[in-house]
Formats: structure tokens, sequence, C-alpha cells
């Protein structure tokens, strides 16, 4: 009875509502998939299909560019100013938070779905609580003494066959590996396999991450993780076309060697007198209520908040004074200021001088609690089951918008300029 149910389904799933054939495309982002660095080493096709260029949104990082995937509209209008936001009613920052209400705008798969088609999103972030039929994200449960217990949220319960498809601390965090990106092909190519797949199948593949931020564009570990991903994706469209899917592949930034300074312009705030501190055992936690501006740093970005408007015009001349600051615009939403860095540059979040001031956090891979985004957790530091604080170990960085992505797809896309038009040109290729 089992088997019959999942011919029907299966039958049903295949076309839509008027009748006809269902269409089926699988869309692959992958993390730090730069054009000019493949073809610099050499890459030029996948799976038998150019790769082409496109511009990135900024700033190029992956909230921003995840949540314009799936909407194929500028940050301005889906509201995902970074991979993070301070939230001005209740003076608290938050990092990859994973809630789909913090993207606005309709996803590219609304008229897709209307008629039939079932859409899954795969180690997206904001992806909890999204309109679509499977979700299957990162979700561990961080206990009180400071532990962590790993899970994976998956809708519905267990789709992919086993509880947590991902081990998370290969996932992130100082022992973060490329070969993470093997478990999350296995699991995909399981779920492709088993015959009922979602039509529309969007996955996030992580794996030129860690070793490209870690050691930089021209280390020989960056250019085993390169053959490592082209190896999965590979492996990853071959299943997907066995099924009859399509393909689309895009990357979400590009690397860029960490070659200059790095500012810390909270330190520069609280100098100011604009960032304010409260002492707690000896350490300097931060006191929003009381700052006049504050700075959240996401890699060659810094969203400035001026929480007292009238020190808007002081903050700006400030940060613009700065040798490693190109530019100081106008930011979006409720981001008073974007600041962005020079090429090789970028901003770290800490805003201490002396280390025993350093917050609790400081040392531990917390990506919730940081008023920012830190590098420095994919690294050990001087002490058992800490993180470093050394930001000189950093050699790769990404959020500025000029170095192009790489894309490929066996659609009827011949061009696309940015990021928007291609997502823009998925969601027509899905309506029709």
């Amino acid at each position: 009875m089992g088997s019959l149910r999942r011919m029907i389904f299966r039958r049903r799933a295949a076309r839509d509502w008027n009748g006809q054939p269902m269409k089926k495309l699988l869309v692959v982002q992958v993390a730090a998939w730069g054009y000019r660095w493949l073809r610099q080493e050499g890459v030029s096709s996948l799976a038998g299909l150019p790769i082409r260029s496109l511009r990135p949104v900024f700033p190029a990082v992956t909230c921003v560019a995840q949540a314009t995937l799936r909407t194929g509209l500028p940050p301005a209008a889906h509201g995902m100013p970074a991979n993070g936001r301070f939230f001005r009613e209740t003076y608290q920052s938050a990092f990859w938070n994973q809630s789909a209400r913090l993207v606005s705008g309709a996803r590219i798969w609304e008229a897709f779905r209307a008629r039939g088609g079932r859409v899954g999103l795969y180690f997206f972030q904001q992806s909890l609580g999204e309109q679509v039929d499977e979700v299957v994200s990162p979700a561990p449960i961080h206990t009180h003494g400071g532990g962590m217990i790993m899970a994976t949220y998956q809708k519905p319960p267990r789709v992919l066959g086993v509880e947590n498809p991902v081990a998370l601390w290969r996932y992130w965090g100082p022992l973060a590996s490329p070969n993470v990106g093997w478990d999350i092909v296995r699991v995909l190519e399981a779920r492709l396999a088993r015959g009922d797949a979602p039509e529309l199948m969007m996955a996030y593949l992580p794996t030129l991450d860690y070793d490209l931020q870690r050691h930089g564009l021209d280390h020989p570990k960056a250019r085993r993780s390169l053959a490592l991903c082209m190896a999965q994706l590979e492996r990853l469209i071959g299943a997907a076309r066995a099924q009859g899917y399509a393909v689309a592949v895009s990357g979400d930034y590009a690397i860029a060697n960490a070659e200059g300074s790095v500012v810390f312009p909270n330190r520069i705030l609280r100098q100011q007198g604009l960032f304010a501190t409260r002492r707690v055992r000896r350490m300097a936690y931060p006191d929003f209520f009381q700052s006049r501006a504050l700075a959240l740093c996401d890699h060659q970005c810094a969203l400035i908040y001026c929480l007292d408007p009238a020190c808007r015009e002081q903050v700006r001349e400030i940060l613009e004074a700065l040798p490693e600051v190109a530019e100081v615009r106008p930011g979006v939403g409720d981001v008073d200021w974007e600041a962005v860095a020079r090429p090789g540059c970028w901003f770290a979040w800490p805003w201490w001088e002396r280390a025993e001031e350093a917050p609790d956090y400081a040392s531990h891979v917390d990506i919730h609690n940081k008023p920012g985004f830190d590098p420095c957790e994919l690294f050990f530091g001087r002490t058992p089951f800490q993180v470093s604080a050394d930001t000189a170990r950093v050699r790769g960085t990404h959020g500025r918008d000029e170095d192009p992505v790489a894309w490929a797809t066996d659609l009827p896309i011949t061009a696309a300029a940015d990021a928007v038009a291609f997502a823009a040109a998925l969601r027509e290729w899905l309506s029709t």
C-alpha cells in the first residue's frame, strides 16, 4: 500500500494543476565561487556548462546574496543589509538570525508553487518559517552552560532521512572543513534518488568558504578546496540530471586576499565617546542603551547605526578619515551609513584594546551574540577550546562588489548582468 501511495504521489508531483509536465530545477548557490579566481585556476566549465560572470549584490555576503536569489530584489527592497542587523526597538544586534520574515518581497517560486510545484530549501540562511514544502537548516541548541547540542531543523521531520545530515563542527569554527560539502551532496543525492523530491530544490554549498578565508586564494589548501568543490558540484548535478532536473549554479561572493589593514571602527567610536560600554567583572560589555553610534562589522562592510541622530555627520567624518575606508555612503532601511573597506582591508568587530576587557563570548564560537562577523572563529586560540583573537591570521575577505562571481546553467539564459537579473531570470523560467 505504501508503494502505491508513493507512485500516485510521484505522478501528481510530475504535473501541474493544468495537467502539464512540471518543470524541475536544482539551484545551487556556492560560497566564494569567484569568477576571476576560477579562471585563474583554469576552471572554465562545470558539468559541460560554460562558466560566466555576474556582479554580486553589495554587500557581497551570504545572507544578502541568498535573499536576493530568493526574491530577485536588491537589499534596499528585501531588507537584509548584511549577515546581521541591529534592532533599534530592542537595542540588540542579531547575526545569522534564521527567521524567513527578515527577508521581504515575493519569492521567485510563488507563481511556480501556485501551479502545484513543490519547493525545497536546503542549508539557506533565513529559511525557518519559509512558505515552502521542505526546509533543512543547521539549528543547534545553545545550552545554559555554554555548550551546544548539535541539531538540524527539518521540515517535514527527518525529510533527509537522518537526524543530523551535517556535523556542525565541520560547518563552522576551527574544525570547519571543505569536506562538509560531501555531507550536503550525499544527503541531497539520496533525496533526489527517492524520486519524490520537490520540483524546485535550492541548496547552499559552503565548501570554499573556510580555507579561502583562512589562507587566501594562493595557498595550496585553497586550490584543494576548489578541486573538492567542483567534484561535489559535478556529482550533485549528475544526480539531479538523472531525475530530469535542469540546473543553475551561482556564486554569492568572491573572496579577495586580505593584504591590507584591519579596521576596528567600534574602538574608534569608543575613543570618541560615541560607543559606550559597561564594566562587568573587569570585562567591557557594550552598552547600546547609552551608545550614540555603533558599527556592525561584516567583512568589508560595516553597518553604522547612529542612535543619536545628532552625531550622524560626525560619525561619517570620523570614518571617512580612516585610510582603510574607501567610502561611507547612505545605508539601506534604518542603517545610517555603510562603510566600505578599501581592497584588501576589512572591518573587525572588537571595541576593546586590552585583552582583559574582552567579553566572555569573544573567545568562543558564538555567531549570534557577537555584534559582528568574526572570521577569527576559524582558528584555535592559544588556550584549548577557545578561538583566536588574532585578526592577522585571516588571509581572505569579501564584501566589495566589483569582483564578479561565477554562474552556469543549462536553462535558456544567455546573459545576466548581476545577481538581481540572474534571480529574475530564474523567476521568469519558473513562471512560464
